[in-house]
């Protein structure tokens, strides 16, 4: 018998480079179709079909969304982000503006180097298959309405006869005169454009408008510690009310999209077909609510190329500021997005931190801890967070609590997404994962019986691999849609760039012997007994080989069900070192470094010689790295983390061990470098050591 498709046992419920952006200062930048679902499937198991991050990021668009991929030769479109265009001295934000010289200077550079034109009308005939877009199309996009943009880029749009988008906002464009709330300012009502300037550009037929949204490019308040935070993804907190509904959540986009069309089709006569998301921010319910509303097209800040897997309602855009210059930094960026550039191109120093050690029952004491760390991240100079999402105070490995409001666990503290938000905000750290179990949840027999955990068969010899953590059973369809629930409340109440998957995510060769895990092996082929599998070699092989599989896709899916509400969204998960090193740990582990390059992001190796008992750190390292490198993208794709605490003798490694551990990896051609844990309360490690050797690598990106 044929082992059958594979896929995870639960069905997926559906529901801007974030750093600071004009508008605020406050602010920086029913079910999954079953067909979708089988796109994440892993080609070892079903071979043909599409597999990796890919895949999963096409699962998680939904059937609307993976219709309006774009296609048509829309895959080389370039859509540029601009703002003010004015000497950043004069300019309201001055990081977003772009020099009148520096923006001519990238036009004619565009025009003698073969980039065309084009306009919203052109996207929607490539899109619908009726006219191709030209060779090396660029598309204009011009955000919030300055007015500097018809008094120094609409005369270069003339005289070139260039078209482009202007998006506008509602609520600062309805005054005539005196002061509008801009952001966390009030600025003049002048510096932005008059209907009368507006009406002139439509009028000249080159110039679209575009929602910029009514009200929605501002911060509302997010959370009960008070952060401001992007209003289109923002679930509103009230104060004693709690968080707002679904449905008067996606009633609230709704209404604004559609308030703002009518104001716009009544000032200038032209209906909005693009949305550009305030702060580059969206989601499958605003994509929704546009499209709804008749807006097509989406504009983001997302990183990378227009791609095959872009939807219309998400177009990339490549965000211009002062700090690019002229062509020189224009260059840089289109060479960046024509390689898709990713995080991998960029150095990855990962600081992996504890929320258990943040909360405090003392609300200013957990304050006062925050503040510690957010000390400390901006000392260590690290670009990259893995923040703990769940609570495991008694350190067994599995969640007893969440950091987040749930349905099916304690909140110890609502307190994942202040803190996500902080650092994110007020650190130099440009990606938070937010690191989170796949299977190691406790939950009380009374919600799920305990024959529905991971069972380990008894071992009739000793020394085999025991795993420790209490898991749910993969296998159990009633469990894994609990996980489903869990992770779609984190992806509603939080804004994050990527996942971690706890290391939970394994299975050891005497696991799992739950009965639902019995029938999955059944179901495969294979024999209903653990021993019977593990007597013939075949057997044994098949097992190990569809085990981890099952455990990519559960994670996999659980990923693109958080898309749904962080569509750019990065997935990493932890891998033991023996996975790498011995080529029989497989079976132990249920874990493959080949399946994990594939259908993650970040493989994140566990390289943790205390942990692993080696004798010779440094060979242990060597050997690692050597590994890695033999795999295709391998130095692109793992991310090597070291162990800051001897968790066996309870001593926090010297500095400079740990220094000198992260700079042989460097030495050895590793890219991307973390530790785990930050002991912030022994100020360990210690960063005028550490950070010397963090700061010979450059984070600029590297390409190939």
């Amino acid at each position: 018998m044929q082992q059958d498709s594979g896929h995870c046992a639960w069905a997926l419920t559906v529901g801007e480079r974030f750093g600071t952006v004009p508008g605020t200062a406050r602010l920086r930048r029913g079910w999954l179709p079953w067909g979708l679902a089988l796109l994440l499937l892993i080609s070892a198991v079903l071979p043909g079909l599409l597999s990796g991050p890919a895949a999963a990021r096409a699962a998680s668009r939904g059937v609307g969304q993976a219709a309006s991929a774009v296609g048509g030769g829309l895959q080389e479109l370039v859509v540029l982000a601009y703002h003010e265009i004015s000497e950043p001295a004069a300019a309201i934000i001055p990081d977003y503006a772009v020099r009148p010289a520096d923006f001519q200077e990238q036009i004619h550079w565009l025009q003698a180097h073969g980039y065309q034109f084009v306009s919203v009308d052109q996207v929607l005939a490539a899109r619908a298959g009726r006219v191709p877009l030209p060779a090396k199309p660029v598309l204009l996009s011009f955000d919030d309405g300055y007015r500097s943009v018809y008094e120094q880029a609409f005369p270069l749009l003339q005289r070139e006869r260039l078209p482009a988008v202007i998006a506008l906002v509602g609520t600062w464009l309805e005054p005539a005169a005196g002061s509008i709330a801009f952001g966390d300012q009030m600025i003049a009502r002048e510096r932005l454009l008059s209907w009368e300037q507006i009406r002139t550009m439509v009028a000249s037929g080159l110039v679209e408008v575009a929602s910029h949204t009514y009200d929605l490019h501002r911060g509302i308040n997010a959370n009960p510690q008070g952060n401001s935070e992007p209003a289109v993804t923002t679930r509103l907190y009230a104060p004693g009310r709690g968080y707002e509904a679904e449905a008067t959540y996606g009633r609230r986009l709704r209404d604004d999209l559609r308030h703002n069309n009518t104001l716009l089709r009544r000032h200038t006569g032209q209906t909005p077909r693009v949305v550009v998301w305030p702060y580059g921010r969206y989601n499958q319910t605003a994509a929704a609510a546009a499209v709804r509303e008749g807006l097509p097209i989406g504009f983001t800040l997302d990183d990378g190329a227009n791609g095959a897997d872009v939807p219309l309602t998400s177009l990339r855009r490549v965000l211009m500021s002062a700090e690019l210059g002229g062509a020189a930094g224009l260059k840089q960026e289109l060479l960046v997005r024509d390689h898709n550039g990713d995080d991998s191109l960029r150095a990855a120093k990962v600081m992996h931190v504890d929320l258990d050690n943040i909360h405090d029952p003392d609300p200013k004491e957990t304050e006062r801890n925050l503040q510690l760390l957010l000390e400390r991240i901006r000392a260590m100079g690290v670009n990259t967070v893995y923040l703990q999402a769940y609570a495991d105070p008694d350190g067994n490995g599995a969640a007893d609590a969440l950091y987040f409001p749930n349905r099916h666990l304690p909140m110890r503290a609502d307190l994942f997404n202040h803190v996500a938000w902080e650092i994110r905000t007020r650190t130099q750290v440009r990606r938070l994962y937010a690191w989170m179990p796949a299977l190691a949840f406790e939950l009380p027999t009374s919600v799920l019986p305990a024959n529905e955990r991971v069972i380990t068969q008894a071992s009739p010899r000793t020394g085999h691999v025991a795993m420790g953590y209490p898991r749910l059973s993969p296998f159990s369809e009633r469990a894994m849609q609990i996980v489903a629930d869990i992770y779609t409340d984190l992806s509603r109440r939080a804004t994050f760039d990527g996942l971690l998957f706890h290391d939970d995510l394994t299975l050891s060769d005497y696991e799992d012997a739950s009965p639902a895990a019995l029938r999955r092996y059944r179901a495969w082929g294979l024999p209903m007994t653990l021993a019977r599998i593990r007597a013939d070699d075949q057997l044994m092989e098949r097992w190990m080989t569809a085990k981890t599989a099952w455990l990519d896709q559960c994670s996999l899916q659980l990923a693109a069900l958080v898309r749904q509400n962080q569509p750019q969204l990065r997935t990493a998960r932890n891998l033991y070192a023996q996975v790498v090193l011995n080529p029989h740990a497989q079976s132990w582990y249920s874990q493959s470094l080949a399946s994990s390059l594939a259908h993650y992001d970040v493989t994140a190796v566990m390289a943790m010689p205390y942990m692993e008992q080696a004798g010779d750190s440094e060979q242990f390292f060597t050997q690692l790295v050597e590994q890695v490198r033999e795999q295709p993208d391998g130095l692109r794709k793992v991310l090597f983390e070291l162990q800051s605490t001897d968790w066996r003798s309870g001593r926090d490694l010297p500095t400079a061990e740990l220094a000198a551990q992260w700079q042989q990896l460097y030495r050895l051609g590793a890219r991307h470098v973390g530790y785990y844990p930050d002991n912030l309360h022994r100020r360990s490690p210690d960063p005028a050591t550490l950070r010397p050797v963090l700061d010979q690598m450059s984070s600029e990106p590297r390409l190939p």
